[in-house]
């Protein structure tokens, strides 16, 4: 146990403070933190990384703010890792329970929000998510493959902050 202790602090500069850490050091926390990154992308659900909702965009700006902190050495070491498993775990726990209940989902990711129905702009809609008739018709044309509101049966904004389109049949 004593060895360990002392290769923590010769290798990770366990106890020192941070600026006082060699390059040494914080190259051997950050291939550290690499890995287990590596581990906890694997545990946890993959999703938070493509950011699908705010949901998941918090996990990735706390987990990177906190894995980081770890590196520079400006947070207990050994203590944070595991913060950052606790944080992963609870996503995961989070995202299974939003799964089985539809209005633990929605509180926890939001709902979706109709913008077009049978080619009427929802004003109120808009309004309500701070988009404008550009941000609408700049999403119709990459999502939808379509230049107008007339040409589109439903669009919704989604949980994620794109808006989804569901053309008209011509």
């Amino acid at each position: 146990m004593e060895s360990f202790r002392h290769w923590q602090e010769v290798w990770l500069g366990i106890g020192q403070h941070a600026m006082n850490l060699t390059f040494m050091q914080v190259a051997f926390r950050a291939l550290i933190v690499f890995v287990a990154s590596l581990v906890i992308v694997r545990v946890g659900d993959k999703r938070f990384l493509s950011g699908k909702t705010a949901f998941d965009a918090v996990l990735g700006f706390m987990l990177a703010s906190m894995l980081a902190r770890d590196i520079n050495g400006s947070a207990p070491f050994w203590a944070t890792l595991g913060g950052a498993f606790v944080l992963i775990a609870l996503h995961r726990l989070i995202g299974v329970i939003s799964a089985r209940s539809h209005s633990f989902g929605n509180f926890v990711k939001g709902n979706a929000n109709m913008v077009i129905k049978d080619g009427i702009v929802l004003r109120e809609t808009l309004q309500k998510h701070d988009l404008s008739d550009h941000d609408l018709a700049e999403d119709l044309r990459l999502n939808g493959n379509v230049e107008s509101p007339e040409q589109v049966k439903l669009a919704f904004f989604e949980r994620n902050g794109q808006i989804s389109v569901v053309k008209k049949k011509e």
